[in-house]
C-alpha cells in the first residue's frame, strides 16, 4: 500500500539520485580549466615534451637522442653500455644535409639551432662524436608530423565551462527547494491528518 510517507520517501530518494547525477555531470564537465586535466592523460597529450619530434641514433659505443622544439634541437649523448653521459665530447652535426653547430651544455648535453623550423617530413640526421681517442659516426631520422590536437576539439571555451557551473548550481538550488517544499507539504498533510 502506498501511504503518503512511502510515496514521499520514494520521491525524495529519486530526487537525491537525480541531483547526485547532475552534480557529478556538471562538476566533471567543468572541472578542467585551461592548462589543467583532472583525469588520465590522453595518449596524444601525455606531456608537451613527449609530443615533440625526436630521433635516436646509436652505435656499439654511443647513443644520441635529439628533441626538436621549433628551431631548437636539444641533444643527449650517452655511452651505450651504461647510459652514462659522455664527458668532454665534441659533436659535429648534420640535419637534412645542412651542417649545424652543436654547443655543449654540461656532460653529454648539447644544443643546436636550425636555420629555420623544419617542415613536416623526415630529415636525415648524422653526427660525428669525438670523445677522447674514440670517434664514431651515428645516423638517424627525425620524423616530423603536423600535430593534430584531438583534445582541442573536445575542450570547451571558458565561458561554456562557467555557464555549465552556473546551470549546475541553479539546478542544485532548484532541486533542494523542491525537496524542501515537498517535505513541508508532507509534514503538513501528516499533521493535518492526525488532528
Amino acid at each position: 500500500m502506498n501511504t503518503p510517507d512511502t510515496q514521499f520517501m520514494k520521491t525524495r530518494i529519486s530526487c537525491a539520485a537525480v541531483f547526485s547525477a547532475l552534480l557529478l555531470y556538471f562538476t566533471g564537465a567543468a572541472s578542467a580549466d585551461d592548462g589543467h586535466d583532472h583525469g588520465a592523460p590522453a595518449a596524444s597529450a601525455t606531456s608537451a615534451s613527449s609530443a615533440l619530434p625526436r630521433f635516436a641514433a646509436m652505435s656499439e659505443t654511443f647513443e644520441l637522442v635529439g628533441v626538436l622544439d621549433g628551431k631548437e634541437l636539444v641533444l643527449y649523448l650517452d655511452r651505450f653500455a651504461d647510459n652514462s653521459p659522455v664527458k668532454d665530447a665534441q659533436l659535429h652535426l648534420e640535419v637534412g644535409g645542412a651542417k649545424v653547430e652543436a654547443e655543449p651544455h654540461g656532460d653529454g648535453e648539447f644544443e643546436a639551432v636550425l636555420a629555420e623550423v623544419p617542415r613536416a617530413g623526415v630529415l636525415a640526421v648524422s653526427a660525428t662524436v669525438v670523445a677522447g681517442n674514440t670517434t664514431d659516426r651515428l645516423t638517424g631520422e627525425l620524423d616530423i608530423h603536423e600535430e593534430v590536437h584531438a583534445d582541442a576539439a573536445v575542450s570547451r571555451p571558458r565561458w561554456q565551462r562557467i555557464a555549465l557551473w552556473a546551470l549546475g548550481g541553479l539546478l542544485a538550488v532548484g532541486m533542494l527547494t523542491w525537496i524542501a517544499r515537498r517535505s513541508m507539504a508532507a509534514r503538513h498533510l501528516r499533521n493535518g491528518g492526525a488532528a
